[in-house]
């Protein structure tokens, strides 16, 4: 009878240690599943407007005959450091803009697609320059072809 007391123990306790060890692997599964849902979460507007830079209105030809447009950004970076480079690098940024807008006419650029064209593009081409971070969007804020 001793031999299945102990047995029987030895099973209790090897039972009660396979649920804790199942329970603690859950509990760390669900902490770090949670962890990566709220890294991806989308940013609250004080941290967009944190992290972001102002480029004020340019002026530029367009590539059609007489057209030109003027256009300002807010840029959106990913990190404060982010940040700081992108304003460093001010003059490059009107550069790229001035680049990508003169070659383009009046017609690629009305409307929706062309707005997101656009934004898409240069966020492309700031992001081959940044070192510190990466660019996340691009808005247009103001907007006048003429």
């Amino acid at each position: 009878m001793k031999v299945n007391n102990k047995l029987v123990r030895m099973m209790l306790i090897i039972l009660v240690l396979i649920t804790l060890l199942g329970a603690v692997t859950f509990v760390v599964l669900w902490k770090l599943s949670d962890n990566g849902e709220a890294a991806e979460s989308e940013p609250s507007i004080d941290e967009i407007l944190e992290y972001s830079v102002d480029i004020p209105e340019l002026t530029t030809n367009l590539l059609s005959n007489n057209d030109f447009i003027r256009i300002s950004f807010k840029i959106q970076t990913d990190s404060k450091k982010a940040k700081e480079e992108l304003e460093k690098r001010n003059f490059q940024v009107n550069d790229i803009i001035i680049e990508e807008m003169s070659e383009l006419t009046s017609d690629e650029i009305r409307g929706k697609d062309g707005k997101r064209n656009i934004e898409d593009t240069i966020k492309t081409k700031l992001n081959s320059l940044m070192q510190e971070g990466k660019i996340e969007k691009v808005y247009i804020t103001s907007w006048v072809i003429q």
